[in-house]
């Protein structure tokens, strides 16, 4: 399990630093981002993984999502992959929404994405390995979140894995993808017609279907031009009410999908898994 460091920059008494490698889930080269806060020699730190939305890479929250001083004041580990495999061979479509940068954190069995696109091995099994390898992580104590397509990875992962992750949150989830267009196109893309396999990739699904965490902290932007027909963020209040499953879901007056949005509360988050992580 080799890694290439592509940069390493100083910043917020830590280590900002980019790496590529080859994967055997997805068959492609990856890339991911680390952050790790000054520490004892020795000492192994929590790790709180970040899943990306549409269209992103691993720069995205790298550059503009405002971490790494609530993660050096915590003490945490800040991960951040790949949202696809990339490559001149991976097949793709034109739509922003399938293909590259759109890998949904599935593992596809649909033919030409069966291939390539085992983005749930990869973020579940390999990285995490790899991370384990070479980077100080306690890997007792992980937390998960991340935003739209990347919350509904960091909801999906996290509740059908709760003996890992002390710590599930997100920004703008696509709650249901079994309810929305985006939803629809990737995984009936990638999956095939029968739903019934969908539902393992739903967090309300999988609510309803009987997964739990500890708590769920979610923050939605009310101007956000996705709620309406995308994100759906009143299906997941639904569910966890009928289930009795914990969460604080926060809508944020006018605040949009971008950014500037994720960046505000980002420290909120950081500090809300640092208390589970650290207890």
């Amino acid at each position: 399990m080799t890694i290439e460091q592509v940069s390493a920059n100083r910043s917020h008494g830590g280590i900002q630093s980019v790496h590529t490698h080859h994967s055997t889930a997805t068959g492609t080269p990856m890339t991911f981002s680390v952050f790790v806060p000054d520490h004892a020699e020795g000492e192994t730190l929590p790790v709180l993984w970040y899943l990306s939305g549409l269209t992103c890479t691993h720069a995205n929250v790298t550059e503009k999502g405002e971490f790494r001083a609530a993660c050096a004041q915590h003490g945490i580990v800040f991960v951040c992959p790949d949202t696809s495999p990339r490559g001149d061979d991976v097949p793709d479509d034109e739509g922003y929404d399938f293909g590259k940068g759109a890998g949904f954190y599935v593992n596809a069995t649909q033919a030409p994405w069966a291939a390539n696109f085992r983005m749930r091995d990869y973020v579940e099994q390999e990285l995490p390995a790899l991370v384990a390898a070479h980077f100080p992580v306690d890997m007792a104590r992980q937390g998960i979140t991340g935003h739209s397509m990347g919350g509904h990875g960091a909801l999906t992962i996290g509740l059908r894995n709760a003996d890992r992750f002390r710590s599930v949150s997100a920004f703008s989830p696509i709650v249901s993808p079994l309810n929305c267009p985006w939803g629809e196109k990737a995984l009936g893309g990638y999956l095939g017609p029968d739903k019934a396999a969908w539902r393992e990739y739903d967090a309300c699904a999988l609510i309803a279907d009987g997964a739990r965490v500890p708590d769920l902290l979610v923050d939605q932007g009310d101007a956000d031009g996705f709620l309406a027909d995308q994100l759906k963020t009143h299906l997941l209040e639904e569910a966890c009410a009928s289930a009795g499953q914990p969460a604080t879901i926060r809508m944020q007056a006018g605040y949009d999908h971008s950014y500037y949005f994720i960046s505000t509360f980002m420290a909120d988050h950081v500090a809300w898994h640092a208390e589970r992580l650290k207890a």
